[in-house]
């Protein structure tokens, strides 16, 4: 018999988070506190499982999430996490099904797109996602660096105070907030986010270990930036070799951003610095007198979207330049298929199904990964990925839907 697939019910989950542990390939039997944590913040008809013989052998949750679009705005996505099947059950069809039942329960709440982030590249394109932006992590040899590490802080008169957790429990959102408003690509951080982050509530069964924050603040005392590090214990015949390791920096200008990473790198004993998963256009390389110390150890795709009501997604953000265009989208398994004309400029836009010829033939996934300004729609048409049906219609779409500053999303879920 087939595994039968419903949602979770609270007596469900120890047997759903063993599952998902195993797949994942993590210790399988959770704890006691991760189990109560879950039960807590648990949405019962947004998790799914296959069960087998009594056995959870599939996972699959979603929540709702706000993504913040060029310009500014915040629409409500649908947040796709926790996806495995059993390695004893794979190809039958079970991920196609909870997918399916999630997707078309997003878009009958009216959810303009699904976000997810593939811990697998090849799986998702199937289901109409596409990576939207990505990420790059980088390492500092402070020695090679070029600073001078004898600073004696921001230039602007303002200064970088170290924290605890309780005072960034109480600076953070507000902070993020702002952050996120300014921050194409960037979702948002609920209370359970920011009580997990400094140790209020434990996360995912694992031990809480404080780490370092320190806080920029402007000459006139407003904070404008959050940094959040941890350190290895490192030493090499009597010389410190550490490691900082930046988990969270935010920034609200670039006069904070620059001043944390001036005194991240100025850190004593610190003899190299692990940036954590940036925006692939961050400042930190250009801002050292030697950006070659800044070596790339990691750059990969991050955020993916599956538009669901392409209308209201592409109109939600606004445009480099103003124009118009006429997208066929295909999408044969969900909501997002037809002819749109979207007219767009720096004020914002406006887009609804129309008859007028094509100018670009794309398929759902390709949409997702356009439609934040990272990807080149020139680029993916010399891929064979999306068809010009007007002679530069591509290079139109490129000056209408890219961003200055490419969109980052900082927070994995």
């Amino acid at each position: 018999m087939s595994p039968d697939i419903r949602t979770v019910t609270p007596s469900d989950l120890p047997d759903w988070v063993r599952a998902m542990r195993t797949a994942f390939l993590q210790p399988p039997a959770p704890s006691k506190q991760e189990i109560e944590t879950r039960a807590a913040h648990f949405v019962p008809d947004r998790s799914q499982g296959a069960f087998d013989a009594g056995r959870c052998v599939a996972t699959f949750r979603s929540f709702a999430q706000r993504l913040t679009v060029p310009g500014g705005a915040q629409v409500d996505v649908n947040a796709i996490s926790n996806v495995t099947v059993a390695p004893t059950h794979r190809r039958r069809g079970l991920l196609s099904r909870m997918m399916a039942a999630d997707l078309r329960a997003a878009q009958e709440r009216g959810d303009v797109a699904a976000t997810l982030i593939s811990a697998e590249y090849p799986i998702y394109g199937r289901y109409g996602f596409g990576p939207a932006t990505s990420t790059t992590e980088w390492e500092v040899e402070t020695a090679r660096s070029g600073l001078d590490r004898r600073g004696a802080g921001p230039a602007d008169g303002g200064r970088v105070d170290l924290a605890d957790a309780a005072e960034v429990r109480r600076l953070g959102p507000a902070l993020h907030e702002e952050f996120r408003a300014r921050q194409p690509g960037a979702i948002d951080r609920n209370e359970l986010w920011w009580q997990q982050y400094t140790g209020e509530v434990p996360r995912g069964g694992r031990p809480w270990a404080e780490p370092f924050f320190a806080v920029y603040r402007s000459p006139d005392g407003t904070v404008e930036g959050l940094l959040t590090y941890t350190s290895d214990e490192t030493w090499e015949a009597k010389l410190p070799q550490h490691t900082l390791s930046v988990t969270d920096l935010l920034a609200v200008s670039p006069t904070a951003e620059r001043a944390l990473w001036r005194y991240l790198l100025s850190v004593d004993l610190a003899a190299r610095i692990r940036t954590g998963l940036r925006a692939p256009d961050d400042i930190l390389p250009l801002l050292l007198p030697e950006p070659r110390a800044a070596r790339i150890v990691t750059h990969a795709d991050f955020l993916w979207v599956r538009p669901l009501d392409v209308p209201r997604l592409l109109a939600a953000r606004t445009y480099a330049t103003a124009g118009s265009l006429v997208l066929e989208v295909a999408d044969p398994a969900g909501p997002a298929g037809g002819r749109f004309l979207l007219e767009a400029g720096p004020d914002g836009a406006a887009c609804a199904p129309t008859t007028r010829s094509a100018d670009l033939a794309l398929g759902a996934g390709e949409l997702g990964s356009v439609c934040l300004g990272d990807e080149a729609v020139s680029r993916l048409v010399a891929l064979g990925r999306v068809a010009e049906e007007r002679p530069g219609a591509a290079a139109r779409a490129d000056s209408l839907l890219r961003t200055p500053r490419r969109p980052w999303c900082p927070d994995s879920f």
